[in-house]
């Protein structure tokens, strides 16, 4: 379910977004994040730490990308 920041490929300027920052972003609730996460329809978050975890900026910004070309008139889902 998380991924882990040394499986990731090099990203330099990719920021790591904390959970408040996330659903301001997509607004949507905690519990649509993770039950995204877990059906693979939201990006998996990095684990930080023991406790704490975080989004790359660059996948929630495609993730937030995926979602207005399927309301898009003539866009393919």
């Amino acid at each position: 379910m998380y991924t882990t920041l040394s499986s990731l490929p090099s990203v330099t300027g990719d920021s790591i977004l904390r959970l408040p920052q996330i659903k301001a972003r997509c607004g949507l609730s905690r519990a649509s994040i993770y039950a995204g996460v877990k059906n693979g329809t939201f990006p998996a978050p990095v684990k930080l730490g023991e406790r704490a975890v975080g989004w790359l900026a660059s996948s929630i910004d495609a993730w937030i990308q995926s979602r207005a070309q399927s309301v898009r008139p003539g866009a393919s889902a």
